[in-house]
Parts: C-alpha cells; structure tokens; sequence
C-alpha cells in the first residue's frame, strides 16, 4: 500500500489552499512578508510535490515595503473557473492592538506559471478571504469579518458577498452567514457544494495548539448553516503526544478518481511547544458518513503521520540540487527576499559571473530595505555552507551567513572591520529584539580574501563553522540553542519560520557589496545521520 507521508510541505508553508484541475493538484500557501508572494506547489499523486511558482512577482501586485512582521500575505485561496485561475489574498499592513488593516485583492491568469493579472481591490473588512464559485456560474467572497470594538467578538462571523466578473467588482448586500462556534476565533473559510449541500468550512481555536477544522452546513447558500454534530472534524488540541499538533486551517479537495483529501495546516515542536520549522501542511484522506458529514480516514479527529494514498500512479519529480552555484542570471525558485523583490541596484548574477553579489543596506532591524536573500529550513537536521569574498572598512559594514525569523530574532555569523583586528568574523544573536554578540573578541582573519561559513542544526541546537583554508574547518562560538526562532519564540502571536541564508548591511550606507561564491543546504533524516557525517569530515578543529 502507498502512503503519503506527513508533512507534504516541511518547513514554513501554512494556510493551505488545496485545488484540483483535471489531474493537477495545486497547494498554495501563505507567505507573509516574504517575496515572492504565496507559494504553489504541485503533484500528480497527492505522494510526491515540488514548489512550482510564485503568483505575485510584482510590487504592483503587492507592495510590502515597511510592512510589520508577520503581516503581508495571509492566506491565499486557489480556485479554477471557465478556464481562469483565480488567486486572492490578503495583504495586512497592520495587526497590533484593536485594529487590523487588511486589504484583500485577486488576480487571475489562464496557465498556472502565469503570467499573473495585476489585482483587483476587493475589500478591506477582514482576512482570509475565498471564493466560491457557484454551479449557476456565480462567484462569491467569503471572509471573516473583524470587530475592533471593545466588549465584542473579535472575530465577528463570515460574511459573503458576489463577486460580478463583468463589473470586476464585489456586488449586492453583505450577509453574515455563521457566527461560529464555541471553539471561537472563527476564520479561514471555505465554501464547497456536496450532496446537495453547502459545506462551510472554518478554522478555529486560534491558529496554536487549540486550533481545529469546523464544518457547518447548509441546503442554502446564505444559511441558517447547521454545524456538524461532532465538531471539530480535524484538532490535536487534546493530545500532545501526537507528532503533528496546531492541526487546523483546513481545504477539501475530490481526487480524480473520486476520493477526497483535506489539506490542512500543522506544526511539530522541536521541544517543549517551539516549532523552528513553522506552520506546515499536511494531508488527510476523508470519506463522507450515510448522512453527509466529512470524516477523516482512520484517525477519529486528529492527524495522522501516515495517509494511505489515492489510487492513481507515483509521479516522482527530479530532487532539487543541494548545491546552487549561481550560475543562473535569476534566482532560484527556493530564494526569498524580505518586503521587496530583487532589483539590481542591490542584487545581481551577472555583475560577476558564478557569485551572488549583494550591496549591503540597512539593517537586519529594518522594516524596509533589508539586502538579505534566504531559503526555507524544511528538516530539523541539516547543515548549510557558503563562501564569500567582502572586505569591509568599518565596524557598520556586515557580510555573512544568517538564520533569520524576524527582525526580533535571528543569530548571524557575520564578517566586518575591528579597529583593532581588522577583517574579523563574529557572531551576533538577536533574541526577543535584545542584540548581543555571543563571542568574548571577534576573530581576526585580515588578510584572507575568501572565508568559508557553515551551519550544523539539529533540532533546536545550531553549531557554526569557519574555514580559511580549504581543508580545515574551525567550530566558531558556542552550541546555540535557537528555539526562539519560531512562532513561540515571541510575547506576540507570529506566523513565519526560520530561513537561512545570505545578508550584507552597510549602515554607513555607502552600499559595500560581498560576492557568494556558492551555497549548500543538506538535509538529515536524524540526529545520528547528521553526526556520522559530520564524524567524517577531516581536519575539524576548535578555535
């Protein structure tokens, strides 16, 4: 028997949007500030799926420039109609305290990988907006609706309104159709027509260990929708023994050959409840109870590890290389930037043929300008290597390798200027938004042109490595216990991951470059697998 292995998207890939065209399968998650904007991943097989494409590309899309952390991008929703693709998304210019400014857009192309329509504004009253697209052709927006007052429900319910493709416009009233449960915190929703039903789908329980997956239904579109008699259908809120907790934030597709799948949102701590990888997405296979309610497969209400998968044959895709040589005038599609898209008057291929050249910016505090360029951490054991060229004049000169939440929390092992030491390499940690560097003295390596930095992880503890000389590699600070790169890691709710990569900041601002030769992410199955290779490595040595 094939069986899918959970989490399908490891790493920070939450608020799955699931969708099926012919044989096609299409996951889009959320991406926050991070550009390019929402991820779409694609499989044949619901076993095997690879990052296809990124739908918004463009700063006239989305422009996130001084946006909070954990705002921009909430929750897209994928949908397919008349040949068109349709996209919507929120982007959150604001979330602290009463008030959430939220604005949310759609944008639509014919083919998949786009090109992608600039967007349409459609409202602004709450987030996590969906469309439902009706059997008499029809369109409809659902979102929840925000309550900034004191003394109500926040979460104020899930309105709906048509959508009108020949206007290009939300039209007609706003009705408030489901007020929610008692599980509270209403959002996410999704509207499917089954069985003669509309199924309302929500997420609920706040998207932390409480979180879960409510169906409500009704025979009309606009209610009154009568909730499933034994909600939740999906939470790990109740058993902390379970390997994928938060289960929540829920998405219902019907395979081709006629079984029925739920996307949904997850998160395994790495200890205590500290999830450094983020909010993932895993699968559960469903069936539908004599008297049409949803159920998932085998596992009462909570998620499973291992799914058995539908019947339709393995689709494998080629592995992603571990070594990126940049060799290539773009990115590769595993790259990231913060807030904004690369431009060349920061970030170029070509500059120098084979390296990555980054003008150094602001700082890793910033809100705006940051020249930093990253990928997901997707295994908790894994290890990460670059080289780079930089020759730095002063102390506010910057250049290395960083493992990067938000602007709150990182650890960064950086090369600058000592006054005394010259060229010299050190390690700064930002911890809860309280700066510290982690070494006694930074080390000086004036006079070498080329250093190597590497990365060790394992769960929550990070080791890093330097060499100067091609054969030997020196452990540089202490084991740093990064458990504080995640969502809980913070006094306020946050949604991201840990990413890792590539950073140079001149706060001088004269925009001092560094080239990056190559970068290497390997990933471990385990604790044993990651040592024994790090055990055969020569020529290791403490500094």
């Amino acid at each position: 028997m094939i069986m899918i292995s959970n989490p399908i998207l490891s790493g920070y890939n939450p608020d799955p949007s699931f969708l099926r065209v012919g044989e096609d399968y299409y996951i889009a998650t959320s991406t926050f500030e991070w550009f390019p904007g929402v991820q779409i991943h694609h499989s044949k097989d619901l076993v095997n799926w690879r990052l296809l494409t990124h739908p918004i590309t463009r700063t006239t899309q989305v422009n996130m420039e001084g946006n909070l952390n954990s705002g921009g991008i909430w929750a897209p929703c994928l949908s397919y109609s008349d040949g068109i693709f349709y996209l919507i998304y929120t982007d959150v210019k604001s979330r602290k305290g009463a008030f959430k400014d939220t604005h949310n857009y759609m944008i639509t192309a014919k083919d998949i990988m786009g090109p992608w329509s600039e967007p349409i504004y459609l409202n602004s009253s709450g987030f996590d907006p969906s469309l439902f697209h009706d059997d008499d052709g029809s369109k409809w927006l659902v979102n929840m609706l925000w309550d900034h007052r004191k003394g109500k429900n926040r979460f104020a319910g899930i309105v709906i309104q048509e959508f009108s493709v020949e206007e290009q416009k939300l039209v007609g009233p706003v009705r408030n159709i489901f007020k929610g449960t008692e599980l509270k915190l209403t959002e996410g929703p999704h509207l499917y027509k089954v069985n003669g039903y509309y199924y309302l789908m929500t997420a609920e329980g706040g998207t932390e260990y409480n979180h879960a997956v409510s169906m409500a239904r009704s025979p009309s579109l606009f209610g009154p929708y009568e909730v499933d008699p034994q909600n939740p259908i999906l939470t790990s809120s109740h058993s902390p023994e379970l390997e994928l907790q938060k289960a929540g934030h829920g998405s219902l597709i019907e395979t081709h050959t006629g079984e029925w799948y739920l996307a949904h949102l997850c998160g395994r701590p790495v200890k205590d409840k500290y999830c450094n990888l983020g909010r993932e997405t895993a699968i559960q296979r469903c069936c539908w109870t004599e008297d049409s309610w949803l159920r998932i497969e085998g596992g009462n209400r909570e998620p499973l590890v291992k799914v058995k998968a539908p019947t339709i044959k393995l689709h494998p895709f080629p592995p992603i290389p571990d070594k990126d040589d940049f060799e290539s005038v773009d990115l590769s599609i595993q790259w990231n930037t913060l807030r904004l898209p690369p431009d060349s008057t920061w970030l170029s291929l070509s500059e120098r043929p084979g390296y990555l050249r980054l003008r150094g910016r602001e700082s890793m505090s910033s809100l705006h300008r940051q020249s930093l360029v990253a990928r997901r951490q997707q295994s908790f054991y894994c290890e990460v290597e670059t080289e780079v060229e930089f020759e730095p004049e002063t102390f506010q000169q910057m250049a290395g390798l960083i493992l990067y939440y938000d602007t709150e929390d990182y650890v960064y092992l950086r090369i600058s200027h000592d006054e005394e030491l010259g060229k010299s390499l050190g390690i700064i940690q930002s911890k809860g938004g309280q700066y510290d560097e982690l070494l006694q003295r930074d080390l000086s390596i004036e006079g070498y042109a080329r250093c190597k930095l590497k990365a060790v992880i394992k769960k929550e503890w990070l080791q890093f490595f330097y060499s100067i000389k091609e054969t030997e590699w020196h452990e540089i600070g202490p084991m740093i216990d990064i458990s504080h790169l995640s969502d809980e890691g913070s006094d306020y709710i946050r949604f991201t991951g840990t990413f890792i990569g590539m950073c140079v900041q001149d706060l001088a601002g004269a925009m001092k470059h560094a080239d990056f030769d190559y970068f290497i992410y390997k990933e471990y199955i385990n604790e044993k697998a990651i040592a024994g290779v790090q055990g055969e490595k020569t020529g290791i040595k403490e500094s």
